[in-house]
């Protein structure tokens, strides 16, 4: 292949191709069927599942089959495995593509929680090389003609640097592209992310496209990172939190990039247009839970990114993270000044936790090999978290 994969201002990962180079970044508890769907209202992209733990699907537990269900609409179902287990991620996979559950694979290799990394799974993984490559290579096996990616950090922290090394295994194992978030397990989503690291791995793999991610909160800031590292697309995680229409502004902005259109525009809603977005989200979750109530206490925790940079009373905004019903969340919304103008900048940039840099959590002389020993297995094994979302 080509060393830039990307087709006529898209992207293509194996047999795959996407209007736009953007993918909505798989987040635990946020990217179900309903905020999915959502999104792509708005806007091109590849739109990935919430973590799908692979020993909890090939269990086939009620949770994870509800994860995997995709709406008819999501006409490329791309769904997220964690596992630890190289036997039981490629079952997983296999599962998947057998049953035609799913079109394309991705696997998570970038979770920095605390509960994952001390038992060396997420971002802690591949500093085993073994297992890493152990893992990839019976996915893509399993997979079979379903496109197989993976997505990873730079590392553990900034003495114990993963993703070059990482890079040359997964495509040397079969992987149809590589997503680096630009930031150490360690970094957490604090600080500004390292796209010269983007970069860096670009410039060694050739063979398959490299996606960056790390605060892309505009339209604007993907291109830059597109400019500034050669990557073939980018993946989008906390900046269309309480802002899906973010696909609409990077659908724009490389539509404009590609010639297509004459302008890059910048979607600027009024409370008016945020509020009718809160009540499809809402309507979405209920159709996604079969159940109002569980729709509701859902979409409680994305108020609040909604809401950002606008003027909004504190007991407004208190009582809307306690809606009960979509009755209630209209009576709500109903108290909203709807004609209330985008408030500009107050509404753009970072939302989400960014947290503190902090020691990641390690097992015990994780980092005295790379290679997996005897003690290493059995702590391991207790990564195999059986239960999918986060």
């Amino acid at each position: 292949m080509v060393s830039s994969p990307a087709i006529a201002g898209g992207l293509a990962i194996g047999p795959i191709t996407v209007d736009v180079p953007v993918v909505l970044a798989p987040m635990a508890g946020i990217t179900n069927t309903a905020f999915r769907r959502l999104c792509r209202e708005y806007g091109a992209g590849l739109y990935v599942s919430e973590m799908i733990t692979s020993r909890a699907l090939v269990e086939r537990t009620p949770a994870s089959m509800r994860l995997i269900k995709h709406h008819e609409s999501e006409t490329t179902r791309s769904i997220q495995l964690y596992g630890v287990d190289p036997k039981t991620v490629g079952d997983a996979a296999r599962m998947l593509a057998a049953e035609g559950l799913a079109d394309h694979i991705d696997l998570n290799f970038g979770c920095p929680v605390p509960k994952v990394t001390r038992k060396g799974g997420g971002a802690a993984l591949p500093w085993k090389t073994d297992l890493f490559r152990d893992i990839i290579e019976s996915a893509v096996a399993g997979a079979g003609d379903l496109p197989l990616t993976i997505k990873m950090r730079k590392g553990i922290d900034s003495d114990h640097l993963t993703f070059i090394e990482a890079g040359k295994i997964a495509q040397g194992a079969g992987v149809a592209s590589i997503a680096l978030h630009a930031r150490t397990a360690s970094e957490y989503y604090s600080g500004q992310a390292d796209w010269n690291a983007i970069g860096e791995l670009k410039s060694v793999i050739t063979d398959v496209p490299v996606l960056g991610n790390g605060d892309i909160w505009s339209g604007e800031d993907a291109i830059r990172m597109m400019e500034q590292t050669d990557c073939d697309g980018v993946v989008v995680g906390r900046g269309c939190l309480g802002r899906p229409w973010l696909f609409a502004d990077l659908t724009a902005a490389f539509k404009h990039r590609a010639g297509l259109q004459t302008e890059s525009s910048l979607v600027q809603p009024d409370l008016g247009f945020v509020a009718q977005a809160i009540r499809r989200h809402a309507e979405l979750l209920v159709e996604f839970f079969d159940s109002e109530e569980r729709a509701c206490r859902d979409v409680r925790k994305h108020m609040a990114w909604y809401l950002k940079g606008y003027s909004v009373g504190g007991d407004l905004r208190s009582r809307m993270a306690l809606v009960t019903s979509l009755q209630h969340l209209d009576d709500l919304l109903g108290e909203l000044d709807w004609s209330a103008p985008y408030p500009g900048l107050a509404a753009e940039g970072q939302r989400g936790r960014a947290g503190t840099p902090k020691k990641t959590a390690l097992p015990d002389r994780w980092l005295e090999s790379r290679t997996l020993g005897d003690a290493d297995r059995a702590t391991v094994a207790e990564a195999e978290i059986d239960a999918s979302g986060g």
